[in-house]
């Protein structure tokens, strides 16, 4: 079986927690004005799987979700999500130190934690926080769910759209809404580095 093989719904009853992600990538390629055929000829996917993708009459293997996000240019949280339980109990996954997998986004550089396991309500990572002013940020940051955050290292001002600014150091912690507009940007010398957990509800 490929990477790109399509599962059939039928033989796969987990594919119903998948409308969160189908509906992410649906929005993430019209955003961008492709159609499904300019967006499948640059992640290198066929059209009638990223159709079925869209129409959550398939479930992606991880590395089609990976070429999506990079392709589609999709926050971490906004894709590595889904909903619903798949009645799967005692599953467990772990990430070495430093074996992370890597994704680099104008503002932030990721590392993605324990991310073999898809369909979860928590995604854990360690961002690096480039971003030195707001301008960095054409708009805010924004995704269904909630969110938690630990510096690190460094120190950051954390924006949002309801509060005023807020300073953070080393050792700080946040947590909040995810659906309100927000953004990070690093204060010390050298880039901020945090924990985030964030949550779909």
């Amino acid at each position: 079986m490929t990477e790109d093989t399509e599962i059939p719904a039928e033989n796969r009853p987990e594919a119903e927690d998948g409308r969160e992600l189908a509906k992410s990538i649906r929005d993430a390629r019209q955003a961008k004005g492709w159609t499904l055929e300019e967006t499948g000829k640059v992640a290198g996917i066929g059209r009638s799987t990223l159709s079925k993708i869209e129409n959550n009459q398939t479930r992606p293997s991880f590395e089609i979700v990976r070429r999506l996000t990079h392709v589609l240019d999709m926050n971490p949280p906004q894709l590595f999500m889904q909903s619903g339980h798949n009645g799967i109990s005692g599953r467990r996954d772990y990430t070495l130190r430093g074996q992370g997998e890597m994704r680099e986004t104008a503002t932030y550089t990721h590392e993605l934690l324990c991310n073999e396991l898809t369909s979860k309500h928590m995604v854990p990572y360690i961002a690096t926080i480039k971003a030195r002013d707001v301008s960095a940020y054409e708009t805010w940051i924004r995704h269904a769910g909630e969110e938690f955050m630990y510096v690190i290292s460094g120190e950051l001002t954390f924006i949002s759209e309801h509060y005023r600014p807020l300073d953070l150091k080393a050792g700080d912690s946040l947590y909040y809404d995810s659906g309100m507009g927000h953004g990070c940007i690093s204060t010390s010398k050298e880039d901020a580095v945090v924990l985030w957990v964030s949550l779909e509800v």
